[in-house]
């Protein structure tokens, strides 16, 4: 390796100079931010890498590209395996309980929570990037530490956001989306009615099935209250649940088996005219060479979630913990390669190519230019910002992240809907899951 290249890397490690990031104003104080992190990779480091595969075609391409040049500049060989959303999972609890596997494993939800004392400490470099990067949202806080600890890193969370197609929207008689739940209800019912249906997955989907939960919250609803004791069963949840069953006879046929690749590709068919997903929809019909898909994504708008009846919109995110195993011989060199991969010069052009998919979870990135340069885009800025976590109202740890891994709320949800059980059946049910988990 080029020596003066590796010298001007371990300064940019050490936070020698201060920089502003992206014209949004957020300072880096090299000073400070070189007191809390100053790893520097072992000798000899091999790091191996297991993510979740690609939505996105150019998040995969510029994440390898990216990794190709921490490789150049330090020295240090990585590979990077790439596994399904729902196969990434146990692959991560097998490791953590063996202690054996991948040096960094990019999983989803509370996973860190799940094993957190099987994680490297990485509060030293939590600390630099929020400080260089204007500070870590709420929830990238909650996900990412164990106590006052910082377990993982948050790569960041694909936001969620309705997707519907324009023409079919206002052929239904609706010139805007509504921004509350009667109005949400009455356009999927129009929908339906001109034979132009919405779908939204009711199967085990680890992203797509979390629509759910703001159905529920919508309505005042909650898995657990501020004591973390099971608060579902609740007129609030059968109220939600009631309305989930009205809304589900406008579904398309197959929703209660879907998992997170059936919605994109039956609104890719032409099948759906609304349904709930990260902004990946949109990215294969606008990078495609096919008339028809071109003509989808001319036709698609994004739209935030309605209101729920407080006037407020409260939504989970699927997120992204990158997570360093004890057990890994070279924990240093897999500090600086997720630091190197959330600096800006690596991480904007890595969101710019996927046009956002993943949503940051550090609050400088918000002035990234490509978030206003396609309006079509900007829904999805803030969904790290304004998500609600999947333990409200409680606190995080091992028994929301069991009821995640579980389902529970989407199971629930998909009972009611679809008359498996009558509302107060799936609520009860849900009760007695939960509790399994939240001990009384």
């Amino acid at each position: 390796m080029d020596e003066f290249k590796r010298r001007d890397f371990l300064k940019t490690t050490a936070g020698v100079a201060a920089t502003t990031a992206l014209g949004g104003g957020t300072a880096l104080f090299a000073g400070d931010a070189a007191a809390q992190y100053n790893a520097k990779p072992e000798k000899g480091a091999k790091l191996r890498v297991l993510r979740w595969k690609r939505f996105v075609q150019g998040d995969e391409d510029v994440w390898l590209a990216n990794t190709k040049k921490f490789t150049q500049m330090t020295g240090v060989e990585v590979r990077v395996d790439s596994e399904g959303w729902e196969d990434v999972r146990p692959k991560a609890a097998v490791a953590a309980n063996v202690g054996s596997g991948p040096d960094i494993i990019i999983s989803t939800m509370e996973d860190a929570h799940l094993y957190p004392d099987k994680l490297v400490d990485v509060s030293d470099l939590a600390n630099y990037l929020g400080k260089k990067y204007g500070g870590w949202y709420q929830a990238a806080r909650d996900y990412g530490m164990d106590g006052k600890r910082w377990v993982a890193i948050m790569m960041g969370a694909a936001g969620n956001a309705m997707v519907v197609r324009k023409s079919m929207m206002n052929a239904a008689g609706f010139e805007q989306f509504p921004s509350d739940m009667p109005g949400f209800l009455k356009l999927c019912q129009a929908l339906k009615a001109k034979n132009t249906p919405a779908g939204f997955a009711l199967g085990n989907a680890t992203g797509d099935s979390s629509w759910t939960n703001w159905l529920v919250w919508a309505f005042g609803g909650k898995l657990v209250d501020e004591h973390n004791k099971v608060a579902i069963n609740s007129p609030q949840t059968l109220q939600a649940l009631e309305y989930a069953k009205e809304l589900y006879p406008n579904f398309i046929p197959g929703t209660l088996s879907w998992l997170d690749p059936n919605n994109n590709k039956a609104f890719l068919d032409g099948q759906l005219s609304l349904t709930a997903n990260g902004i990946s929809i949109y990215f294969a019909a606008k990078n495609s060479q096919d008339a028809k898909m071109k003509e989808i994504a001319d036709d698609i708008v994004h739209a935030k979630f309605p209101n729920g009846i407080d006037g407020k919109a409260a939504v989970l995110n699927l997120v992204f913990p990158m997570m360093i195993f004890k057990y890994s011989k070279y924990p240093n060199a897999a500090k600086e390669y997720l630091r190197f991969m959330m600096e800006k010069e690596q991480y904007v052009p890595w969101q710019e190519a996927s046009i956002g998919y993943v949503c940051h979870p550090l609050a400088a990135y918000e002035s990234s230019a490509f978030w206003t340069a396609d309006p079509k885009v900007t829904p999805y800025r803030d969904c790290m910002k304004d998500m609600r976590n999947n333990g409200y109202a409680g606190t995080m740890g091992y028994a929301s992240a069991q009821c995640s891994a579980d389902f529970i709320i989407p199971n629930m949800v998909a009972e009611a809907a679809s008359g498996a059980k009558s509302p107060k059946e799936a609520m009860e049910r849900a009760q007695q899951r939960a509790e399994r988990y939240y001990k009384v």
